[in-house]
């Protein structure tokens, strides 16, 4: 006797598994798509009232920084210095403000990974770090 063993998920063999790999495979290209959208979006840190300004993409990749002419004194150490924390500092800044817009882009959809057995357990999709962002 033999028995359809995904009777227990839906009741009479209402399981369809082509309906789960086209619904995965929506997913993954709304996703890419939220992807690549990241990877144009560009966002900006700053520091010292904009004395220095950092942009990334919506990825986290540093893609510019600005110091505004006359801010720092180049032959200064300390100066020279304090400029490299800053251009960190502005780079944290820009890099947040980045992982927040793609918690904000990418979240409803890695949630729905969640409960195809994806990271973090039933329920609970992939945080962006965990997609590689």
């Amino acid at each position: 006797m033999s028995q359809n063993p995904f009777d227990a998920l839906g009741g009479g063999g209402g399981f369809d598994m082509n309906a789960l790999m086209q619904q995965a495979q929506q997913m993954q290209e709304q996703l890419q798509q939220a992807q690549a959208q990241l990877a144009e979006t560009v966002v900006e840190g700053s520091v010292a009232g904009g004395a220095v300004s950092v942009k990334v993409n919506g990825v986290g990749d540093l893609v510019g920084v600005e110091v505004t002419p006359g801010s720092f004194d180049g032959a200064d150490a300390d100066d020279c210095s304090d400029l490299g924390d800053m251009v960190v500092a502005a780079y944290r800044d820009a890099k947040g403000r980045a992982e927040g817009l793609a918690s904000e882009a990418l979240g409803p959809l890695a949630g729905g990974l969640g409960g195809l057995g994806g990271p973090g357990g039933p329920g609970e999709g992939p945080t962006p770090g965990q997609l590689g962002f």
